[in-house]
């Protein structure tokens, strides 16, 4: 008796943050900047009080479920903004809406390229995020919405990586089995759960720092089906 094959590639999963897209630490000094000459505070109170609002707030949004709730989220978080910099609570509105949640994003290099080749090569890609349910509007910011076929906030689903759940969840919605995904995160316990549950897995690591990962998200390519990229 013959072995058995191994599954066709149908689709490629990836995580968001620092993994197709990244948060851009000038943007938070752009803001800081002005801040410093809309409301006459110093730039580096401002950054200090950027940074502190985020690291505050960080995971404090894991039970959001909707649009709407993420909505009320953003409305407390500038709120609570304004108090860090001393500014009257009227004045949230206008720093939201001037440096919003998306502008601090951009995509990691060869990103655009990478998703357009796997789109060439018949491949469905998807991203799988624990993030905020606004997905979508941060990957139309970054310039990579169109070429996505599946986006999948976890806050939506109301599973988080990495819970088995959440990976179902994206490949159901992908139409593919999980053996037919290659997953590709930044953190060694989402891959090592995809990789639980029959997927193809990859960790990226694009400061070069982690022995095994891929440095490059141009590598990608090298592990789905199609010519070798050129070197």
């Amino acid at each position: 008796m013959g072995s058995m094959s191994e599954p066709t590639l149908r689709a490629v999963l990836f995580d968001r943050d620092d993994t197709i897209a990244y948060t851009d630490p000038d943007v938070y000094r752009e803001a800081a900047a002005w801040i410093a000459q809309t409301f006459g505070l110093g730039p580096d109170a401002a950054l200090h009080a950027l940074r502190d609002q985020w690291r505050a707030r960080a995971l404090t949004w894991w039970d959001l479920r909707s649009q709407a709730q993420e909505d009320a989220f953003w409305a407390d978080y500038g709120t609570e903004l304004t108090g860090r910099l001393g500014l009257p609570p009227e004045a949230a509105a206008q720093l939201m809406a001037t440096y919003p949640y998306e502008v601090y994003m951009k995509p990691v290099p060869h990103a655009r390229e990478v998703l357009l080749e796997l789109r060439a090569r018949g491949l469905k890609v998807g991203v799988l995020s624990n993030t905020l349910p606004s997905i979508d509007r941060t990957l139309r910011a970054v310039g990579l919405d169109d070429l996505v076929d599946v986006a999948v906030a976890t806050c939506v689903v109301g599973v988080h990586k990495p819970d088995a759940g959440a990976y179902l969840h994206a490949a159901g919605a992908l139409g593919v089995a999980p053996a037919e995904v290659l997953f590709v995160d930044d953190k060694a316990e989402n891959v090592a759960a995809a990789q639980a549950l029959g997927m193809q897995a990859v960790q990226i690591d694009l400061r070069g720092e982690v022995r095994g990962a891929i440095h490059d998200l141009r590598a990608v390519l090298d592990r789905v089906p199609g010519p070798p990229r050129a070197r």
